[in-house]
């Protein structure tokens, strides 16, 4: 009976002494930012398809995006263009994305791949 408490005292440490790292647990498969080489299809779109196109695609934007098409290139040029884009990414324009307003702004990465991709095609 003593070996059996015994063995289960052990097993119990053991399991509570289980630990795992963070880094383990949770892998970044790529950490840096790479803003070497921004294009339009590579660099840009990704991240509007991941963060804007669920509202601004052509489909929905009437409904949902206030007009606002992000779709293709030629329509994200036109915000672009025109300044409203970054503001909107940067929230300090009148309509501050991604939506639901109040959400955090995208990180400082998507935003430099913005702004580089946005003064390459468009000085000032």
């Amino acid at each position: 009976m003593r070996l059996l408490i015994s063995g289960i005292v052990l097993l119990l440490i053991v399991i509570s002494c289980y630990y795992d790292s963070v880094e383990y647990l949770y892998p970044q498969i790529n950490n840096t930012c790479d803003t070497t080489n921004i294009t339009f299809s590579g660099s840009v779109k990704p991240i509007l398809d991941n963060f804007c196109l669920s509202c601004h695609n052509n489909s929905n934007a009437d409904a949902s995006g206030f007009g606002i098409k992000l779709e293709n290139i030629a329509d994200v040029e036109i915000k672009a263009n025109d300044g409203t884009l970054m503001k909107s990414i940067l929230h300090t324009g009148n309509f501050p994305m991604p939506l639901p307003l109040g959400s955090p702004k995208l990180d400082d990465c998507k935003i430099a791949t913005f702004r580089i991709w946005i003064a390459k095609n468009f000085p000032q």
